[in-house]
């Protein structure tokens, strides 16, 4: 692989052009000819649906069933629940035509789904029989993101999963968000290798028609936070404006209590920017499309068939023992091109065969994570490749646990809050809750408040900014 071909930025010396650099080269997308948008490419879906596999699976063991709604709302719908209008007008595409005919009410094209699933919902729910219900989705939306935009992390157009549910009681609404919200976290540390806080919004920070919204953050190596889900207990905001009312056990009419939460392909940015180094990708195991590579090394005709022929033999003996491997049986480029081409793609494991390796009834095994070269008898291969992939899932969640506690300061006073800001990184202070403070914060430094801990932690420190007592600590971060 030429220069040309390859990374030409260090991550350490231009993070953002790195990453821009890294997605396009890696083939995981392209840009598309409108403004925010991008095309997923084969190895990003592939990626994504392996997220989807997880998270589908996981839910579905709770009673959760997977459905699709229309992609064009009325504007009149979208209206219905004042601060949900208010929060996402700013953001929403509008279609005004039909062909050339004007139509009599503005369509917004789907930037979430509460509302065209609640006009439904109002018609299908009736009795406590008719509850709880427990519905996901795995679609696109768009968001007028046409400024800052960055592939999968911001942008107009993405896909994503959102889940809706309705339930009979308000306790039953907040387990749902409870449950989702440890989910995600699962999914974050143990499936994608990359360590998490959860905790709750602030008021100004909560979904747009939210009683309150729980949520998953990360830390990007650049040491900003990055939102990897949430989890909303919209209480009965919604249900009261769409009339969503059951007649209960005990025959009075109530209206229900729904929540909403959500993650979206930002999370393979997440991979790309928390894994990834200067030679390109580093996947996590479960979630890489191709968890081995092999690759043929001969030199001469005579050595072709010979090496062909035991590379098929092992591609099919790991296949049985379910590891997605690929066989790079390709003759127009050389295996110093491969192994430049697969690191970059982040397979976890490169298996090289040549010649003498056969003679000797081995193979050589390279980890992606961390330069290490093993040789294997072919009878211990496939023991030896699911040993290293366990300990390469748990190498990057370790690295990236280092990381995210290195980066985690606490401080005292806004002076040492500003100073510490700038180098980036979560930031634990008190607060006194007030939404003055935090927007202030805001406007001076960039920072806003990421995530409220569920059990607040007691201290005598005064709010990190106005000086009035703190009611908690929190968790501040500058974010993409």
């Amino acid at each position: 692989m030429t220069e040309k071909e390859g990374m030409s930025v260090r991550k350490s010396e231009n993070f953002s052009d790195w990453y821009t650099q890294l997605v396009l080269k890696s083939e995981l997308a392209d840009y598309a000819p409108v403004q925010g948008a991008i095309v997923y490419r084969e190895y990003s879906y592939d990626i994504w649906e392996r997220i989807k596999e997880f998270f589908d699976s996981e839910i579905k063991k709770t009673g959760h069933k997977n459905t699709y709604f229309p992609l064009l709302i009325p504007e009149s719908l979208l209206k219905k629940e004042a601060d949900h209008f208010k929060g996402f007008v700013p953001e929403v595409f509008w279609v005004t035509h039909a062909g050339n005919e004007k139509l009599g009410e503005r369509l917004a094209i789907r930037p979430t789904s509460e509302t065209i699933i609640y006009y439904f919902w109002s018609k299908w729910i009736r009795s406590w029989r008719d509850l709880p219900v427990l519905l996901n989705n795995w679609n696109n939306v768009l968001r007028a993101e046409i400024k800052s935009t960055k592939p999968f992390i911001r942008g107009s157009e993405f896909l994503w999963q959102e889940g809706h549910t309705a339930h009979a009681t308000q306790p039953e609404a907040e387990k749902e968000v409870l449950y989702i919200l440890n989910l995600y976290k699962k999914l974050c540390e143990e499936f994608l290798a990359i360590p998490v806080l959860i905790g709750r919004k602030s008021e100004k920070e909560k979904f747009a028609g939210a009683q309150y919204t729980t949520t998953v953050e990360a830390l990007m190596p650049d040491g900003k936070a990055l939102q990897m889900g949430t989890s909303h207990n919209l209480g009965q905001n919604f249900s009261k404006p769409f009339e969503i009312k059951f007649l209960d056990k005990d025959k009075k009419e109530k209206f229900v209590w729904t929540t909403s939460w959500g993650f979206a392909t930002r999370l393979i940015g997440a991979i790309v920017m928390v894994h990834g180094d200067d030679k390109g990708l580093i996947l996590p195991p479960k979630v890489a499309p191709y968890q081995a590579v092999i690759v043929p090394i001969y030199y001469k005709e005579s050595e072709n068939k010979i090496v062909l022929q035991k590379s098929k033999e092992i591609f099919d003996s790991l296949t049985k023992q379910n590891v997605r491997v690929h066989l790079d049986d390709r003759a127009e480029y050389t295996p110093g091109w491969k192994f430049n081409e697969w690191e970059m793609k982040g397979v976890p494991i490169r298996i090289e065969i040549g010649p003498k390796d056969v003679a000797k009834n081995q193979v050589t095994i390279v980890r992606r994570d961390f330069p290490e070269k093993t040789e294997v008898k072919f009878s211990m291969l496939s023991k030896e490749i699911n040993i290293m992939l366990e300990s390469i899932q748990k190498n990057l969640l370790e690295k990236a646990k280092k990381f995210f506690k290195e980066n985690t300061k606490s401080v005292k006073n806004y002076g040492e809050f500003k100073k510490t800001i700038e180098k980036g990184g979560f930031i634990k202070a008190a607060w006194c809750f007030d939404g003055d403070c935090e927007e202030k914060i805001k406007k001076d430094t960039g920072a806003t408040i990421r995530a409220i801990p569920f059990v607040t932690e007691k201290t005598q420190e005064k709010c990190i900014y106005c000086g009035k007592n703190s009611k908690g600590l929190v968790f501040f971060a500058k974010a993409y």
